[in-house]
């Protein structure tokens, strides 16, 4: 993902034309305008990018900005389940009322997953979304500060993308309902955690496939 670059400087004194040359009032406005600017203009487009326009690094602010943008909510809505509810009577009389924890519906990402799940959409809008695209943006995205993680063509309209490092339960639960691993219109994704060992013989498995097994 390529982020522009911008040149945030300004100045002010090339407003100057020869005939002002020895207006130093005036010259001295002007110098005393640019010292400003130097400080408070460039500085503010420097927070905006940093905060704002850049995904990489992003607050939560411009996160909520590209949130709306992209049309991705940052949490996870969780499903209701058909567990009984605890307390007394009827209505569940007096179950707020402990030193329970509270409970909510919704999950929300932490900035860090806020960044990978928008940069995840961005991608999703703006590329062809073939293997070797979506290999090499997941190398960019995770492999640093993550992990490995590919995706591999099945050739049966499916793809399945394994990865060898810890994802949360709520960033995973983001990549799933919001359908965020990038894939063809009409490829079924398959999601695989490499961090199970694998049966088989020697350093790589050897034989795994030569036995009676079912295959999975």
């Amino acid at each position: 993902m390529n982020v522009q670059e911008f040149d945030y400087s300004v100045d002010l004194l090339q407003t100057l034309i020869w005939q002002q040359n020895n207006a130093k009032n005036f010259e001295a406005l002007l110098t005393l305008k640019q010292e400003w600017y130097n400080t408070y203009q460039t500085e503010f487009w420097q927070s905006w990018y940093r905060d704002v326009f850049d995904l990489r690094t992003a607050n939560d602010f411009g996160l909520a900005v590209w949130s709306i943008i992209l049309g991705l909510p940052l949490f996870i809505d969780l499903l209701p389940n058909d567990r009984v509810t605890w307390g007394f009577g009827s209505f569940h009389a007096n179950f707020d009322n402990g030193n329970f924890v509270e409970y909510s519906n919704n999950i929300v990402l932490s900035t860090e997953e806020k960044r990978i799940a928008l940069r995840l959409r961005y991608f999703q809008l703006t590329s062809r979304l073939d293997v070797p695209s979506i290999n090499k943006f997941l190398k960019y995205l995770f492999l640093d500060d993550y992990g490995i993680i590919f995706c591999y063509d099945n050739l049966d309209m499916s793809i399945r993308y394994t990865y060898y490092f810890d994802i949360s339960f709520r960033l995973l639960e983001a990549l799933r309902q919001y359908d965020l691993l990038p894939r063809p219109e009409g490829v079924l994704v398959n999601l695989i955690d490499g961090n199970y060992p694998a049966w088989g013989f020697d350093e790589y498995h050897n034989n795994f496939d030569n036995g009676n097994f079912y295959p999975s």
